[in-house]
Order: structure tokens, then C-alpha cells, then sequence
């Protein structure tokens, strides 16, 4: 008798699961950012979010939650109801975070249920156009014949920047000085007033100053060439063949959001990012846009924590 009963409860269970499915979205989205407004991850979020609605033919209301390494903002989709309508803005920053917290209020892989990539962006190194070397090969051979010597900046300790330029010392075998600004601004003046040799940051918000002359892009860490700076070689390139590294952003749901869901979002995200005006608003930010399955997007969630932990414990960062 127990049994049947238990038969019965689950088979009543999944017509549920498929009228869920088949009603949504039943009301308008919210998706949640992990950063303040204006930055290159929340105009991300703002250009596809817009054309998104437009194909689920509901609103997708932009929730900013700035602060604590994007704990915040995870935690507050992570215990969303798994419906599908609140949507949270991953980044590689995700995957960062889950190795640089002790303890996280949430598990980074079990709680999220990846949806789809929206975009990767370039990070470049930039020197001084004065500097002593005008290309990496040529950063390195003053970095050989100079050791402890080179400063390397990059923004805050533990952001992707920073751990960038601890995978560059690494990747290069090189004993240089890792050195920390708050922000990027802070950046920019220190590589012009020369007080760092170089710096490890995203290409886009420096990319004015190099067009300008006032800095000089010598190499990208992408796996191809940026199309927006076509004459800078990539670190594989340039002999360094272990610093490959981006940053990108995704949409994930919480776990246990039912997959006709998941695969009606991958469908309307996909044409989103393929819509011919929503690539040209993120290219001109230097984003790479590229919709993925939500496999894809899963792998690249896991590979990161797993290749971003390794270059934390290797650097010898403090975990928070």
C-alpha cells in the first residue's frame, strides 16, 4: 500500500514539473548583478536582458547587488525559488570567489544550474610606452636578468586581474613583485606616473589609453588575438604557453529549476547574443559575445574554480 501511495504522489509530482514548463514565464524575470551599475558587467546584463524580454515576452528586471565577492548577489538566487525567474549574473569572478572564501552560504557548483554564456572579455598586459622593453619577449629578458625586480600591478588582491598576474609569473617563470591598487584608475595613474614596470588588467577600460599612446598593450591573454587590437600578440605567442586567461560572464538559474526551463532560457539567451544589434553593443565594450548549452557553461564554471584555487594556494593568498 505504501508503495502505490508513494507511486502515485510521484506521478502527480511531474505534471507539475511540466505545467511549470509549459506557463513560463508566468511573470516578469529578475536578474540579479554581482556589480555596480555601469560597469562592463552590468551594461552586459542590460544589453541582452533587453532583448531577452523581448523574446520571453516578459520584463527582465536588473537587480544590482554590488559587494563581498558577489556573495551577496549568489546567495540571494540561490535560495530564489527554482522557477526559472530569477536569474543570477555568474562571471568568473564565481568561480574566484569559491576559492578564495573559507565558507560560502552556498555551494558554487550544486546551487546554480548554469544556463548560458553571454560574452568573454580580453585581459592585456600594459606597460608604459617608455619602458625599458617593447614587447613581452622583451619584458621577460629584463625580467631574467633582473630578478625580484619587476613590479607587476593589478587591482585588488584575490579579483581576477590579480590572480591573472600571479598566473603570469608563474606561466613565465619569472621572480617578479605582485602590487595591488584599489581600482583601476589607481592603476592607470601608477603605470603612467611609472611607479609599476607593468600591469595585468581587462582590456576594456584601459583600451582608451592605449589607443591614446598613454600606455602600450604588450600582449592579450585571450586564446586568439583581440579584434579590437589585431597587432597585439597573444602571451602564447610572445613564448609564454601556460597564460591564457579571460573573463567572461554567464546566466545561471538556482538548482533544481526544471530543465524544459533551463532549455527555454538557453533558446531565448542563444538568440539574444546572436541578435546582429546586441553584438554590436557588446563588441564596442570589447566583449567577445558567445552563447554556449548549459553544459558548456557548467565546465567552465567547474574548470575555473578548479584552475583559479590552484593559482591562489600557489601564490599563497590568504583565504577570507
Amino acid at each position: 500500500m505504501r508503495r502505490r501511495r508513494l507511486i502515485a504522489l510521484a506521478a502527480a509530482a511531474l505534471p507539475l514539473a511540466a505545467v511549470r514548463a509549459q506557463t513560463f514565464p508566468s511573470k516578469n524575470l529578475r536578474l540579479v548583478v554581482p556589480f555596480a551599475a555601469g560597469g562592463v558587467g552590468d551594461l552586459t546584463a542590460r544589453i541582452v536582458a533587453g532583448r531577452l524580454a523581448e523574446g520571453l515576452g516578459r520584463s527582465v528586471v536588473i537587480e544590482n547587488r554590488p559587494g563581498a565577492g558577489g556573495v551577496v548577489a549568489a546567495e540571494t538566487v540561490a535560495r530564489a525559488e527554482p522557477d526559472g525567474h530569477t536569474l543570477f549574473l555568474m562571471s568568473n569572478g564565481t568561480a574566484v570567489t569559491a576559492g578564495l572564501f573559507k565558507s560560502l552560504p552556498f555551494d558554487t557548483v550544486k546551487d546554480f544550474a548554469p544556463v548560458s554564456t553571454l560574452g568573454f572579455f580580453d585581459i592585456a598586459v600594459v606597460a608604459h610606452p617608455e619602458a625599458p622593453f617593447k614587447s613581452l619577449p622583451e619584458l621577460l629578458a629584463f625580467a631574467k636578468a633582473n630578478p625580484g625586480k619587476l613590479n607587476i600591478g593589478s587591482i585588488n588582491i584575490g579579483s581576477t586581474q590579480h590572480l591573472a598576474a600571479e598566473l603570469f609569473k608563474s606561466s613565465a617563470g619569472i621572480d617578479a613583485q605582485t602590487v595591488p591598487f584599489n581600482g583601476t584608475p589607481n592603476l592607470i595613474g601608477a603605470l603612467r606616473g611609472r611607479q609599476v614596470d607593468v600591469g595585468v588588467e581587462i582590456l576594456a577600460p584601459v583600451l582608451a589609453q592605449i589607443r591614446g599612446g598613454a600606455l602600450k598593450a604588450l600582449a592579450v591573454a585571450g586564446e586568439k588575438r583581440s579584434p579590437v587590437l589585431p597587432e597585439v600578440p597573444t602571451a602564447v605567442e610572445s613564448g609564454v604557453a601556460g597564460f591564457v586567461a579571460s573573463s567572461w560572464n554567464a546566466i545561471a538559474a538556482p538548482a533544481k529549476t526544471p530543465r524544459p526551463v533551463i532549455e527555454r532560457l538557453q533558446r531565448e539567451i542563444a538568440a539574444a547574443v546572436a541578435d546582429a544589434e546586441v553584438q554590436k553593443k557588446l563588441r564596442e565594450l570589447n566583449i567577445d559575445p558567445r552563447s554556449s548549452t548549459p553544459e558548456q557553461a557548467t565546465a567552465l564554471l567547474v574548470n575555473d574554480i578548479k584552475r583559479w584555487s590552484a593559482v591562489i594556494e600557489r601564490a599563497g593568498i590568504p583565504k577570507q
